[in-house]
């Protein structure tokens, strides 16, 4: 089974710095763009940033300019390293990825859990 494991979550100070990372395993397919998804309590799902399997990145504007997006593609791994983090970053946050065969069919991680305090 294809199984997406975040790590790296946990409690900061407003201003610190977390860095997350999500490992693809037992994919039988390559992996075309991955993205981070948060959602706060009581909030809908948002897309916070992806990256193509060339590296083209995007962000959402609440983070551009304070985190960034990278993969290593030969490790089916990526990454999101998160600077400046403020209360409202505070979330539950997922990985994701996408088949390059079949890029309607998405695969989820089970969540890590980021508390930035005030």
């Amino acid at each position: 089974q294809v199984q997406l494991v975040e790590s790296g979550g946990g409690l900061v100070q407003a201003g610190g710095s977390l860095s997350l990372s999500c490992a693809a395993s037992g994919t039988r397919f390559s992996i075309n763009a991955m993205r981070w998804y948060r959602q706060a309590p009581g909030k809908q799902r948002e897309l916070v940033a992806s990256i193509t399997r060339a590296g083209l990145t995007s962000y959402a504007d609440s983070v551009k300019g304070r985190f960034t997006i990278s993969r290593d593609n030969s490790k089916n791994t990526v990454y999101l390293q998160m600077n400046s983090l403020k209360p409202e970053d505070t979330a539950v946050y997922y990985c994701n990825a996408q088949r390059a065969d079949y890029i309607s069919i998405n695969y989820w991680g089970q969540g890590t859990q980021v508390t930035v305090s005030s």
